[in-house]
């Protein structure tokens, strides 16, 4: 079975619900699921990679000073820096969701604004929704289509086009923000500023990301 290296934030009864969202869409999509935490060491041959959602990288990852930066775990941090850019080496399929969107393009060598108003719902009232519509021709446009489709915002920080890393592409862009990325050519490197694993908040064809993302690992 294809085995999905995950990366989580560090446990707590917070986490919990949310680690389950990232466990059922992996297994659902044919996947057998590596978890790391913070602090430990992941395996070296999982067959993909899945940098989950959570709190801010810290700033000097991408040369400044905390400005907006919160929930910083340096821990984490080191951890998925560094298992990204090992993946990315190895030319594994990689998958960033929200923090990990962000980690990928750090990563890369790209940069992040640290705030950004009104784009973050709270637990309980996941109301903040927008619409994306993925480039054609694009990997996600290959998983989701490039209709028109409704997704969630649980994040603060953000991706402008000058901003982007090098050698990564802009598949989507929300008045001047970048919501979805990718890397154009080698191996399958897709990552989404929303949280599809939250199928509930998302129409259905945003979650089929994963069954590209596994297929590609296979």
């Amino acid at each position: 079975m294809t085995r999905v290296l995950l990366t989580l934030a560090a446990p707590s009864t917070r986490q919990v619900q949310r680690r389950a969202h990232y466990l059922s869409a992996l297994e659902r999509a044919g996947a057998e699921v590596v978890p790391v935490f913070p602090g430990e060491t992941p395996p070296d041959d999982c067959d993909a990679l899945l940098l989950s959602g959570g709190g801010d990288i810290h700033p000097r990852h991408y040369g400044q000073e905390v400005a907006g930066a919160d929930e910083i775990d340096e821990v984490r941090d080191e951890l998925e820096l560094a298992v990204t850019r090992r993946a990315l080496e190895r030319g594994i399929p990689v998958l960033g969701i929200c923090r990990g969107f962000q980690v990928l393009n750090v990563a890369r060598g790209g940069s992040l604004l640290q705030h950004l108003n009104g784009h973050r719902s709270q637990d309980g009232d996941p109301n903040i929704r927008h619409e994306v519509c993925a480039a054609p021709g694009s990997k996600l446009a290959e998983a989701i289509g490039s209709r028109p489709l409704r997704v969630n915002s649980w994040h603060h920080q953000a991706v402008t086009p000058d901003l982007l890393a090098p050698g990564l592409r802009a598949t989507v862009v929300v008045d001047g923000v970048v919501e979805a990325l990718e890397a154009p050519d080698g191996a399958w490197v897709v990552a989404v500023q929303w949280h599809p694993e939250r199928a509930h908040e998302v129409d259905a064809p945003a979650t089929r990301v994963f069954d590209a993302f596994v297929r590609a690992a296979r």
